[in-house]
């Protein structure tokens, strides 16, 4: 057996991202000078929680983080999938952190995955569960996932800091994705939504739904917005509300916005994290997140900014076949994405700006994940 060559990048930035990269390409990697020079150094624990995620869908795969956590080593085995997992995520972020990642490797998993995730469920800094159930699934059917077995069940909502969210995700597998020539977002038809409450008045969620209705409403007629309050277990260990919506169009794009409002959390210092101590009034929380949907349908795209991501690595890792998309300006995620897809899975993507509009319109040649192994072999 030969020596293991080992792919070395440095800094925490893309560390997610990497370590999916990696996993999805089978190349060892080694990451370097993780937060060196920070107050308090190395690995967070939202990343470790997502490493020993990473681990217990796969086998065979070797980790190792140094006494200061400023070095991971991963060298990753095969996607296996599996029923009836469970895993506890770490507080410091919501389970939209560890879903993105999650997801695409349940695609390519040897068996069917079925996991309960338990965390912090809703939180303005990651994609709630609920837009992960109404957006980013729907995204993963335009490339061949299959809608049986594809689904994401919110049983129990959490915010920050307690979390006591639940989720059960199953993800059937597709081994390989078709391509696409997604370019037109079509008009927008409907608007759809979700408030929630937790441990709080369900006044709360009325003047949510009264200042989202009250923008929509001025431009298109067919707008729902339901409710989900929760109390007892299902309501999670903190009090907390939100609002998810996401806007259905003629050419079956969905664009979505969400945010949450929680009582905070501390940060690696211990000390409270400001931007969740500052609290909008509910009925600034719905018009805000009205508006931003509507800032994400004017900038154009078959994808909001958050999806920009996820879109270009179904894109790259789809058969040896070429896809075309378009989306709004690139999110500065998106910019990070496509240049990791060219050092992991050396594809490059062709940019087309279109001035007029404002978009982007991007090509590339998928490498096909069977492709992929058959190339290192």
């Amino acid at each position: 057996m030969g020596k293991i060559a080992f792919k070395r990048v440095k800094g925490s930035k893309s560390l997610r991202q990497r370590l999916l990269l990696s996993a999805l390409s089978l190349k060892p990697i080694i990451i370097d000078e993780i937060r060196a020079d920070d107050m308090i150094p190395g690995l967070r624990p939202h990343e470790m929680s997502l490493i020993r995620l990473f681990d217990a869908v796969s086998d065979d795969s070797i980790i190792e983080v140094n006494e200061t956590g400023t070095q991971l080593k991963y060298k990753p085995g095969t996607i296996m999938g599996g029923k009836n997992l469970v895993h506890n995520c770490a507080l410091s972020r919501s389970i939209g952190y560890y879903l993105e990642p999650l997801i695409v490797l349940g695609i390519f998993g040897k068996k069917p995955l079925s996991i309960r995730l338990r965390g912090i469920t809703n939180d303005p800094k990651d994609p709630s569960v609920d837009t992960f159930r109404s957006t980013t699934l729907h995204i993963l059917k335009r490339f061949g996932v299959p809608a049986e077995g594809l689904e994401l069940k919110i049983e129990a909502r959490g915010v920050a800091p307690d979390g006591g969210g639940e989720v059960l995700l199953t993800i059937p597998n597709a081994q390989r994705l078709t391509a696409v020539h997604w370019e037109d977002e079509g008009m927008v038809t409907r608007i759809r939504g979700v408030t929630f409450s937790a441990k709080v008045s369900t006044d709360f969620e009325h003047s949510m739904r009264y200042a989202a209705r009250g923008i929509f409403n001025n431009l298109l007629p067919d707008v729902h917005i339901s409710e989900d309050h929760r109390y007892g277990p299902p309501a999670g260990k903190s009090p907390g509300y939100g609002i998810s919506l996401v806007a259905e169009t003629t050419s079956g794009c969905f664009i979505s916005a969400d945010t949450a409002v929680s009582w905070g959390r501390t940060d690696e210092t211990g000390e409270l994290d400001v931007e969740k101590e500052k609290r909008n009034p509910a009925e600034d929380t719905g018009a805000e997140t009205a508006s931003w949907l509507l800032q994400e349908i004017e900038k154009g795209g078959v994808v909001d900014s958050t999806h920009q991501g996820l879109l270009f690595l179904l894109c790259a890792l789809c058969d040896n076949d070429v896809s075309k998309v378009r989306v709004g300006t690139l999110s500065p995620y998106a910019v990070e994405t496509l240049r990791n897809i060219k050092e992991f899975l050396g594809v490059t993507f062709a940019l087309k700006p279109d001035q007029e509009t404002g978009t982007v319109a991007l090509i590339c040649t998928g490498i096909g994940r069977g492709d992929l192994f058959r190339k290192m072999s």
